[in-house]
């Protein structure tokens, strides 16, 4: 499989957890990468942690213009941005009786209308070159499973599927194509808040044994972001350590 020097990512959410994972992954195999984070000076942090060529930017997904900053600091360093990961997302636990409007608008603003924002303002620098890889987490809570108290969240990831089918369809002639990645659990700094005998619980459930790690994502969305995968648009690779598949 080819390096992917010369080639710019933009990973969003990339400050810690996945999106690090995807972001330290892409750079080692060549890629500049532009770490995006709501905080901006762990996104600084985490840039300068990545060993490669890396920057972070302050940037709430959510707001109008977020990414005018970032689209400016690929123009301007590198002239092309070619990949971007779009993983910025929030997952607060609410059961029926506790959704309210601003808790699941906030949810959809991030995890969905994040990631449309993300397109909208990265696909016309790819469009300049004619080549651009757009890979979205998405996950299993949702399209695939359910868990209670993540009604709100598994709604927006199933939304992000429905993005990524129909903006493949527009973008295919374009050179660019649109996929996602579907984790199950991670080991992410939060997962440490989890209680034990939920921990114990998950990972029985996992039939690798083991949780997936933030480095694990990231190698799937390297291969989704690879110039060899340019005949796959509109299509998700799920990677939970075999968690789906037992029939009981």
């Amino acid at each position: 499989m080819k390096t992917l020097h010369d080639r710019v990512a933009v990973v969003t959410g990339a400050a810690g957890g996945v999106g690090l994972g995807i972001a330290e992954v892409l750079a080692a195999e060549g890629a500049s990468v532009v770490v995006v984070d709501i905080d901006a000076v762990a996104a600084d942090a985490a840039a300068a942690g990545i060993d490669g060529d890396a920057i972070g930017v302050g940037a709430d997904v959510a707001q109008d213009r977020a990414f005018d900053a970032v689209v400016a600091a690929c123009r301007e360093r590198w002239g092309r941005l070619d990949i971007l990961a779009a993983n910025a997302g929030v997952y607060p636990a609410a059961e029926l009786e506790d959704i309210d409007d601003p808790l699941f608008d906030r949810v959809m603003a991030i995890n969905v209308r994040g990631a449309i924002r993300a397109m909208q303002a990265c696909v016309p620098l790819m469009r300049e070159h004619r080549y651009g890889r757009v890979v979205l987490t998405s996950s299993i809570t949702g399209p695939v499973v359910g868990a209670p108290g993540y009604a709100t969240y598994g709604a927006s990831k199933a939304a992000m599927l429905g993005l990524m089918r129909s903006f493949a369809l527009e973008l295919a002639t374009a050179g660019i194509t649109v996929n996602a990645v579907q984790p199950g659990n991670v080991r992410t700094p939060g997962f440490a808040n989890v209680p034990p005998e939920w921990q114990e619980q998950l990972l029985k459930a996992i039939p690798v044994g083991r949780l997936a790690e933030p480095e694990d994502v990231g190698w799937a969305v390297r291969y989704l972001a690879s110039e060899e995968a340019g005949y796959i648009t509109g299509q998700t690779l799920i990677l939970d350590g075999g968690q789906v598949l037992p029939e009981a």
